[in-house]
């Protein structure tokens, strides 16, 4: 409840900051839309061209892909801002506050800030999942829808993990910019079926990086019904990658040295 409280206060901080400064949330708003209806339009056009795409029908891929931008929104609300802060933090030594706070660093760390306008653009891509899902006539019960949510929750949990494993590198080295980009380079990846990959591709992005099973598995959810096999995997990845992130940032901060004055 104490972490509660905190993350509370730090959210109504960044509403609050968001809120003096509309003109930049307006812009950034618009951006993650801008963006999101690219990725949409993208399939509506490619499927004025063929019929299917590795067996996947248009509102089937469309379902994908609304799936993918959820969890990438959710990620980027919750999470983004802070530990791409962190990075610049720990070069400039202004990661110490963090040390100096009553509390788990890395919780401390990664979760100071939101990003409402992520949150805004998560409910379009909520939408995208629930047109697709109609327009292929899907009936999801209340389990299924919940499950569902458990998947799109292990998914956020394996984008943090790796995006925490990606910015830890900067205690070792003396800039994390370029691992950072090698991160929203996996993540395109979330977006294709695995179908449409070979079986080298396949073992390294669906198996040992699971930058596709994070959406194809709640997708699959929808358009098939329980899998064990992939939510079982899909669980054990997002405990897998997450203990491997509280690992490596760990070993990190032994090697902090702080920068300040």
């Amino acid at each position: 409840m104490n972490y509660l409280r905190i993350w509370l206060a730090c959210a109504r901080y960044s509403i609050t900051r968001t809120l003096m400064f509309r003109g930049d949330f307006l812009v950034w708003s618009l951006v993650e839309l801008f963006w999101m209806s690219v990725n949409v339009l993208t399939i509506s056009i490619i499927y004025q061209h063929t019929g299917s795409i590795a067996g996947w029908s248009k509102y089937e891929m469309m379902l994908l892909v609304g799936t993918s931008l959820l969890i990438q929104r959710f990620l980027m609300g919750f999470f983004w801002s802070s530990v791409f802060e962190m990075g610049r933090n720990v070069r400039s030594g202004h990661f110490d506050f963090f040390l100096a706070q009553p509390g788990n660093v890395m919780f401390m760390a990664t979760t100071r800030k939101i990003d409402p306008d992520s949150f805004i653009n998560s409910l379009l891509a909520l939408a995208v999942v629930i047109y697709s899902a109609r327009q292929l006539g899907l009936h999801p019960g209340a389990g299924l829808v919940a499950l569902y949510g458990l998947m799109v929750l292990c998914g956020v949990v394996i984008h943090y993990s790796i995006l925490i494993i990606s910015v830890s590198a900067v205690f070792w080295l003396t800039s994390a910019q370029g691992v950072e980009g090698g991160y929203f380079t996996l993540t395109e990846f979330s977006r294709l079926p695995k179908q449409a990959f070979g079986w080298l591709t396949r073992v390294v992005f669906v198996w040992a990086l699971p930058a596709v099973v994070v959406s194809n598995a709640p997708a699959r959810l929808l358009l098939h019904g329980f899998e064990a096999r992939w939510a079982l995997w899909l669980v054990a990845a997002a405990a897998a990658w997450f203990a491997v992130a509280v690992f490596v940032f760990q070993r990190g901060l032994r090697r902090y040295a702080s920068a300040s004055s």
